[in-house]
C-alpha cells in the first residue's frame, strides 16, 4: 500500500472512520523536512500493508484539517486509532525512529 492524499473532504471518511490506525502527515511542498521524511512515510506505508494507513495532507491545498488539529508548524504527524488522536510529533527524524513511534502507538 502506497500514502493516501487526504483532503478536508476527505479527511473524516480516511482518517477519523478508518478501520486501521492511520499516521497523517501534515506537509507542503515548499517543506524540506517534509520532503526528507516523504520517501520514509512511502516505504513505511509499503511495509506496514493493509495493517497501517499513512495519509498526507498538504496543508497549502486544505487548510481547514490542519486549523482543526491545531496545526502550527510541519511536517506535523498524527496517529489515529478508533477515531482518536493517540499520538503526535512535529518535524523530520529518520525512517528507524518514524518506524518505533509507530510501533509503540499502534
Amino acid at each position: 500500500m502506497s500514502t493516501v492524499a487526504v483532503t478536508d473532504e476527505t479527511f473524516d471518511a480516511e482518517v477519523k472512520n478508518s478501520t486501521v490506525p492511520v499516521v497523517v502527515d501534515f506537509w507542503a511542498e515548499w517543506c524540506g523536512p517534509c520532503k526528507q521524511i516523504g520517501p520514509a512515510l512511502e516505504e513505511l506505508a509499503a511495509e506496514y500493508g493493509d495493517k497501517v494507513k499513512i495519509a498526507k495532507v498538504d496543508v497549502d491545498s486544505n487548510p481547514n484539517a490542519a486549523a482543526a488539529m491545531g496545526v502550527r508548524g510541519i511536517p506535523a504527524l498524527f496517529i489515529f486509532k478508533d477515531g482518536q488522536v493517540v499520538s503526535n510529533r512535529a518535524g523530520a527524524a529518520p525512517k528507524a525512529a518514524l518506524q518505533s513511534w509507530i510501533d509503540e502507538s499502534i
